[in-house]
């Protein structure tokens, strides 16, 4: 899963990167020339529909996805594991509700040869179909967790599920953020100096 995070990360970076540089010529063109590319502004919304859904699944896999875990620390093990458990299965059917929602609106645009309502006149099953695979993504590996989950909840193995499955501790998140700081400051220190 490290791999795929890994992967989906540098995609979800490359399409932002590539839009800002689109973005910066644009903006300069069009003062500096008076002149615009025309487009940006639709490539933004491409992205973002396309980016959101990659980043749906990088969240998940890093168990980023917001949860409110007031309580849950207070909770004994087998109720935190069945919350853990059913947080998972319903975010699971989410995924499949997008995904069921999603299709239909892509057969709309192939059926209605669909074409976006700029100078671009991009057809709009294009990024449609990038988006809907976003989805697609998304929903399995949600049901993926989802099966691993039920796995581990009823073979018994609840701290397991616990562990593997719990909302992320503000300790967590902190020493996450002091880990990256360290490394951070180890690059900056192993860098040549000019």
């Amino acid at each position: 899963m490290r791999r795929l995070e890994t992967i989906l990360a540098n995609i979800f970076g490359v399409i932002f990167l590539v839009l800002s540089f689109v973005v910066t010529i644009e903006t300069l063109a069009r003062k500096l020339f008076n002149f615009s590319i025309q487009g940006a502004d639709e490539l933004g919304g491409y992205s973002l529909a396309i980016g959101s859904t990659i980043a749906f699944s990088i969240a998940l896999m890093g168990r980023n996805h917001i949860r409110v875990d007031v309580f849950h620390e207070l909770f004994p093990r087998g109720m935190k594991a069945a919350l853990n458990w059913l947080s998972i299965v319903l975010l699971a059917a989410t995924g499949v509700l997008f995904v069921a929602v999603s299709l239909r609106v892509l057969q709309e645009s192939l059926e209605y040869g669909s074409t976006a309502q700029t100078p671009w006149a991009t057809p709009l099953i294009w990024p449609q179909a990038l988006w809907y695979a976003g989805l697609v993504l998304f929903m399995f590996v949600a049901l993926g967790y989802a099966a691993r989950a039920t796995y581990l909840l009823v073979s018994g193995r609840i701290d397991d599920l616990n562990e593997e499955l719990h909302p992320k501790s503000v300790k967590e998140e902190l020493k996450e953020e002091l880990d990256d700081f360290a490394q951070r400051r180890a690059a900056g220190e192993a860098a040549p100096r000019r």
